[in-house]
């Protein structure tokens, strides 16, 4: 019977699952795909062995040991268990440098950290639990976003507050850390004098990130403290000054969960058009807010290639990668519009194609599109940490 690593990244409201076939040599091949939307009437949108299959979930509101049953019944092959189960956890506070076997006291000491990350570590341990519940004797392991930049340069990671505040854990932590992670290494196949040179990498999905890395190591990155820092995001407003939430929290909310669900929920590229967060849906409006949407977004990138440049001592290449850096040309040409002044020169035609190289010729930075892939990362480094331990 074949051996099987299985994963789970869960978001705040769905939840991406890898099935992976471990090899003779301890390698994570990918099998089954799989993508739910965690609410009812949610539909499971996968691919097996390279082929699509949707299916309807049951009526299941929570994650619990049934969905988990059910969704796995749907991508696992017939008759087999997994062997380990891999989570991705958004947070790991100054606790977790790398992937961990997660036994009892490691699930416990993330619950410690709900406070750091409340909308994104919930749903992730009830996915742990669930799993708990269902395969009680298969390993679990955990690998963290925040892992890829303990490496920050010492004053890009702090916050001008006082020292005790910073030690006690208040300073940017950054987050994409797995996609970051899986993009360096890819890119160091493509173009390996570029993969060790000065990089910055900008993750642009419905949550958004930048990170310099220099031989693929985090030297500094856009988001903070939380995952609401750094440039606009599909429904996160990015960089905000501190005395607007101060003055939206004296006169408009009154409350800081509400506070929070605003800045979580109501803002970013739905807020500035009124009427989507989807860049697919804006790029196809040509009402002028939906144009300000996508032009605020581009100068917002632009600027933090920019101050990350500042942080690497100058840029080598520019990947563009997560499903708006994979696939919408437009917000690319957006951004080296901007950056034309650094000598970034894109091809039109190569760019139109989402080649992996869409830089042109004479430009001086390389630019590049490259897939990112979190559940490789992850089946990757929960074979490790078991086989560190002898499993």
């Amino acid at each position: 019977m074949s051996r099987i690593a299985v994963t789970f990244n869960a978001g705040s409201s769905s939840l991406k699952i890898g099935v992976f076939e471990i090899g003779a040599g301890g390698a994570a091949r990918p099998l089954a795909r799989g993508a739910a939307t965690v609410d009812k009437n949610s539909r499971l949108a996968c691919e097996i062995a390279g082929e699509p299959h949707d299916a309807d979930l049951p009526d299941i509101q929570e994650v619990g040991p049934a969905l988990i049953a059910e969704v796995l019944s749907r991508l696992l092959p017939q008759g087999s268990a997994p062997t380990v189960v891999g989570h991705r956890i958004v947070h790991g506070g100054l606790a977790f440098t790398g992937p961990v076997f997660l036994d009892l006291d490691i699930q416990a000491r993330i619950e410690e950290l709900v406070p750091l990350a409340p909308l994104h570590l919930p749903p992730a341990l009830k996915v742990i639990r669930a799993v708990r519940a269902t395969y009680a004797d298969v390993p679990q392991t955990a690998s963290f976003d925040t892992a890829f930049h303990t490496s920050l340069y010492r004053l890009a990671a702090r916050f001008a507050i006082p020292r005790e505040m910073h030690e006690a854990g208040i300073r940017r932590y950054g987050f994409h850390g797995l996609s970051y992670k899986s993009v360096s290494e890819k890119l160091k196949k493509i173009a390996p004098d570029v993969g060790s040179s000065r990089v910055v990498c900008a993750h642009l999905g419905s949550g958004a990130s930048l990170c310099g890395m220099v031989d693929g190591v985090s030297i500094d990155t856009s988001m903070g403290f939380s995952t609401l820092d750094g440039v606009p995001m599909a429904t996160r407003p990015g960089s905000i000054d501190a005395g607007a939430l101060i003055h939206l929290l004296r006169n408009e909310f009154h409350d800081a969960d509400r506070l929070e669900d605003f800045l979580y929920h109501r803002c970013g590229l739905l807020g500035v058009s009124g009427v989507s967060g989807d860049v697919r849906v804006l790029v196809d409006d040509f009402h002028p807010a939906a144009r300000e949407a996508l032009d605020l977004f581009c100068f917002k990138i632009a600027g933090e290639i920019g101050r990350l440049t500042v942080s690497l001592g100058g840029v080598d290449a520019i990947v563009f990668t997560a499903g708006i850096g994979e696939h919408q040309p437009e917000v690319r040409k957006g951004v080296a519009r901007h950056l034309a002044w650094m000598g970034l020169d894109l091809s039109e035609p190569a760019n139109k194609a989402n080649a992996t190289v869409i830089s042109a010729r004479d430009s001086a930075i390389t630019a590049f599109v490259i897939p990112t892939d979190e559940e490789q990362v992850i089946a990757d480094e929960a074979l490790a940490v078991i086989g560190r331990h002898g499993l």
